[in-house]
């Protein structure tokens, strides 16, 4: 048994690699038996990344190794290396598009975890790969590597399904009656905006994914899909598989940080909060909701723990925050010593008189305990979050 890996197939402009992969699958020599198709989410920064980074690995058993490597290069350049160079400007991001780089690879044995590690936490460069049996292609075999060197010991289940044509630039359908269904079931999660009540499952620009549902198990992820596409109201489909994914494991983030604040910065234009702490600058966009309120409120002094992940410019970007301790934020007159009524000043540098009995006092002031927006660990609204961030309800 062997490992095939694929990448950096798709672009703005359309196509999407679970499909690439899924034609070459169909296709294979007959004597090969498929085994579990995985899709694994990579480091969220890189910088040749395209749509959601996502790579695919998939175990084969085939007697003939060498055939098949033969069959491999042969699909490689006739279907695959068309797709390279393929490129389109972003409608909803700054972020510089590139081109798309297909990569591929063959592992007789299954490489070690730590590259897949390497390759979800942070930048990996094309030459610390290790060496495979076979590589087809340019930058793409970074995620290719990747994806079969991740062991699956934490993951979930995404069932996909593709469109009919997949050129297609009319809107996805989808029912919403079966999605507000599924989206019921105690193991799907991220099939709706609970906010919005919209869909979560279907992508939007050119790619022939008609929608996707995630899960914890594979058999929910399968069973939730089927509801969808048996609906008279969703539109046809081509076909359709379940992946074992590493969404939603968190596997990206490090253990989490606590830091003191020195300073909050507020762009009152986008809303961003940026919080300056003794480790380090840590940004709360605005669309982490509760993330971003609670980091606005945040104060110099306060006490915090944080989990996110660092850009290449230095900065965390938040995924999740709590408070832990925190500074009065108002103050008050103490209560008079002997009959308990509120002291009043007397006037500047005169000390403090009580209004009923006249007990005086120095001037000082009582702190008012202040109450942070939210009790515990928050974090962005389902929308806003990324694939791989872990959800706080799952603990």
């Amino acid at each position: 048994m062997g490992w095939l890996g694929l990448d950096d197939t798709d672009s703005l402009a359309g196509g999407c690699t679970t499909k690439v992969m899924e034609d070459l699958l169909q296709n294979l020599p007959q004597q090969c038996i498929v085994g579990e198709v995985r899709l694994v989410r990579l480091w969220p920064f890189a910088s040749g990344r395209t749509r959601g980074n996502a790579a695919l690995g998939v175990s084969i058993d085939c007697d003939d190794e060498n055939e098949l490597i033969s069959h491999l290069d042969h699909w490689w350049n006739n279907e695959i290396v068309k797709l390279k160079g393929l490129i389109s400007p972003s409608h909803h991001s700054n972020r510089p598009q590139v081109p798309s780089d297909p990569g591929m690879v063959w592992f007789s044995e299954q490489p070690d975890e730590s590259f897949y590690w390497d390759a979800v936490r942070h930048h990996v460069d094309i030459d610390d790969q290790p060496e495979a049996t076979k590589t087809w292609g340019g930058l793409g075999v970074i995620g290719a590597i990747a994806a079969v060197s991740w062991r699956g010991k934490e993951a979930t289940w995404e069932a996909i399904a593709w469109r009919r044509s997949q050129t297609s630039s009319q809107p996805r359908s989808v029912c919403p009656a079966a999605l507000v269904e599924i989206d019921s079931w105690d193991d799907t999660f991220l099939s709706r905006d609970p906010r919005r009540g919209t869909s979560l499952v279907a992508p939007r620009g050119l790619s022939p994914v008609l929608c996707g549902v995630r899960a914890t198990t594979r058999d929910i992820a399968t069973k939730a899909l089927a509801v969808l596409l048996e609906s008279e109201h969703t539109e046809s489909f081509s076909g359709c598989r379940t992946y074992k994914t590493n969404q939603a494991t968190g596997d990206h983030l490090l253990p989490s940080t606590v830091a003191v604040i020195e300073e909050v910065l507020v762009d009152e234009a986008r809303k961003h909060a940026r919080l300056i702490t003794s480790h380090g600058e840590w940004v709360a966009f605005g669309e982490g909701g509760p993330v971003n309120q609670l980091a606005r409120w945040l104060q110099q002094g306060d006490r915090v723990e944080m989990r996110g992940l660092q850009h290449p410019n230095g900065s965390y970007h938040l995924e999740q925050l709590r408070a832990i301790t925190w500074n009065a934020r108002k103050k008050q007159r103490p209560l008079c010593s002997q009959c308990g009524q509120r002291m009043k000043s007397m006037g500047r540098n005169q000390g403090l008189r009580c209004p009923t009995c006249k007990w005086k006092c120095e001037d000082s002031w009582d702190d008012i305990a202040a109450q942070p927006p939210f009790e515990g660990w928050v974090e962005p609204p389902a929308s806003s979050r990324r694939h791989l961030s872990r959800p706080l309800s799952w603990g």
